[in-house]
């Protein structure tokens, strides 16, 4: 993996999505009842961040924020739960929308250990999601463990923001491609 690849696609597949949906018209957010993001925007989205592989590059914020975890931990903080209650109020106003859950970890602890802790990050989230009324079958979990950092410096400040679950969107029940908890 080439983390300099990764630091240069990340804005500019940002800034081409958002170049998108502002000269396309379309809306992140949409009521619910079909005028969110339209089948050829996702597939757009899925293409700039997949490519022609199954692993993603990383990618920051985009309609929902990224709910953040402390050191070797998947427990919900005040901070997360306060993100991941704006997450469910998008999803909530957009029921056509499909969220894949990508567990993050720092690159601390061993490939195998960080595998299982980002897909108990994943399923965390997901319990959460569906305790705030987010239907079951809308939310598929995966972990990417260490493999996709979205900082890749190797200080607290880039572990801290790689300790995370990501929500990739899809729509129409078909997330991103990522089968129910796979890791």
């Amino acid at each position: 993996m080439n983390p300099a690849r990764n630091i240069l696609s990340v804005p500019l597949t940002t800034l081409s999505i958002a170049l998108a949906v502002t000269f396309s018209g379309c809306s992140w957010f949409g009521s619910g009842s079909g005028d969110g993001l339209s089948e050829s925007e996702l597939a757009a989205q899925r293409e700039g961040r997949f490519g022609s592989g199954s692993i993603p590059t990383a990618e920051g914020e985009g309609m929902f924020r990224d709910i953040h975890f402390g050191y070797d931990s998947y427990a919900i903080d005040d901070q997360a739960r306060m993100d991941l209650e704006s997450n469910a109020r998008v999803l909530s106003d957009n029921k056509d929308l499909s969220i894949t859950l990508e567990g993050h970890c720092d690159e601390r602890g061993t490939a195998e250990y960080n595998m299982a802790l980002g897909a108990e990050r994943a399923r965390s989230i997901k319990s959460a999601l569906i305790a705030l009324g987010v239907q079951s079958r809308r939310l598929d979990t995966i972990s990417y463990g260490e493999e996709i950092p979205l900082d890749p410096g190797h200080d607290e400040m880039a572990w801290a923001k790689n300790r995370r679950v990501h929500f990739s969107v899809g729509q129409n029940g078909a997330a991103t491609g990522a089968s129910e908890s796979r890791y």
